[in-house]
């Protein structure tokens, strides 16, 4: 991993204890409008992302199927759709809504989320953030996301022909 992530030991699962498998993704760089300065509030500036996802022993460890595991390739596409979409200025809230996604949208148990503005200023190399998630700090927000669903099946029952 890069100077930006360094991996201390394996987080470990809150439960058993065991060390997690990860699944990262270093540097995507995206362009996106992000900022507080008037000069980055129009333009898209290149921002790099370097995200490691904790899983208990993935079961892809043992089937070999990309479905018991996270697929990056989806990750980096939703990742690619949220740099295209969101409405936040700060790079701290791009990374929590990163980290929930994760955890949320793809099962992780854990996540670390590094984001820089590479080349920033003239005198630097980048500047960034670096947050750290678990599933627990999520799982409010996760039985949120799923409520609308379910209000939905509920007053679409009973609304099809023939069903009942």
């Amino acid at each position: 991993m890069s100077a930006l992530m360094p991996l201390p030991p394996l987080p470990r699962h809150e439960s058993t204890g065991a060390a997690l498998d990860l699944i990262f993704i270093e540097g995507l760089t995206i362009p996106t409008v992000i900022g507080i300065h008037h000069s980055e509030l129009h333009d898209p500036q290149p921002v790099r992302v370097d995200l490691a996802a904790g899983l208990p022993r993935s079961g892809a460890c043992d089937s070999d199927r990309i479905g018991d595991t996270i697929d990056y390739s989806v990750l980096r596409e939703r990742l690619h759709r949220l740099f295209a979409e969101h409405q936040v200025q700060l790079l701290e809230a791009l990374a929590e809504e990163i980290a929930r996604i994760t955890v949320c949208e793809f099962g992780a148990h854990w996540v670390r989320v590094a984001l820089a503005k590479p080349r920033k200023f003239d005198d630097l190399q980048a500047v960034g953030v670096a947050i750290e998630r678990r599933a627990d700090d999520f799982n409010g927000a996760a039985s949120r996301a799923r409520a609308p669903a379910r209000v939905l099946s509920l007053i679409g029952e009973g609304m099809v022909p023939g069903k009942k």
